[in-house]
């Protein structure tokens, strides 16, 4: 009934917290497909899809593979550290426009809400890419996106089955928090206010993928700005 209702009205542009906005079907699907065959180039080794493990000894159910810098728990490196120790893939300049031009489709125009991004989007120099894959059984845990010197927002990019982002606040892991509904192609972009609120992923609808897209599974590609200075180079 739900996929109906959304086929009939078309989902809306919505803010969901000061800063934090979700713009549903954002990417068409050829520029999906595209992603989806960039991320599977990016998955191989060297320095390729890996199995990220936490400090107290766990590990996370979603896997992860990094571009322009290396994240892990809780820090950067320009190798895959806690991986092969290969090289961190360069991040593409394509990709970081497509950040720059996210950011604007969220901010811009006379439907933007209260919160405008103080910063142009054309000044924004994305240089970090997270690519996480789930499988049905994958999930992501509340955290916030802490360990970046810059206060640039946060680009999100759904590929694949559709999930729960459970977007809270920026004192603790509990309530509030509100869910939304992501679905391939959509974006969900947080700053200024947002910027450090916890987030996470609940569930994922295994086999909601479009057919067409030829994956199985959910792709999120984060985009970041680091202003980490020397460390990339």
């Amino acid at each position: 009934m739900d996929e109906e209702w959304f086929e009939l009205f078309p989902r809306a542009r919505t803010e969901i917290a000061p800063g934090a906005v979700h713009v549903p079907d954002w990417l068409g699907p050829d520029r999906q497909r595209e992603l989806v065959e960039a991320c599977r180039a990016w998955a191989r080794p060297p320095g390729g899809l890996r199995t990220v493990r936490t400090p107290g000894g766990g590990t996370m159910t979603a896997r992860q593979v990094c571009l322009g810098l290396h994240w892990y728990p809780y820090g950067y490196a320009t190798a895959a550290v806690d991986g092969d120790g290969a090289p961190v893939k360069p991040m593409p300049q394509w990709l970081a426009e497509l950040g720059r031009a996210a950011v604007g489709a969220a901010y811009a125009g006379p439907d933007a809400g209260p919160y405008a991004e103080p910063t142009g989007a054309s000044d924004l120099a994305y240089d970090i890419a997270l690519v996480n894959f789930y499988d049905a059984d994958a999930r992501m845990g509340m955290h916030r996106d802490a360990e970046e010197k810059s206060g640039a927002p946060v680009v999100s990019l759904s590929l694949g089955d559709t999930c729960v982002f459970r977007f809270g606040n920026t004192a603790s892991r509990g309530r509030p928090y509100r869910d939304v509904q992501l679905r391939s192609g959509d974006l969900f972009v947080f700053g200024g206010p947002s910027r450090l609120a916890y987030h996470g992923v609940p569930k994922v609808y295994a086999g909601t993928a479009p057919p067409a897209l030829g994956l199985t599974g959910r792709l999120n590609l984060t985009l970041r700005v680091g202003g980490l200075g020397g460390l990339g180079t």
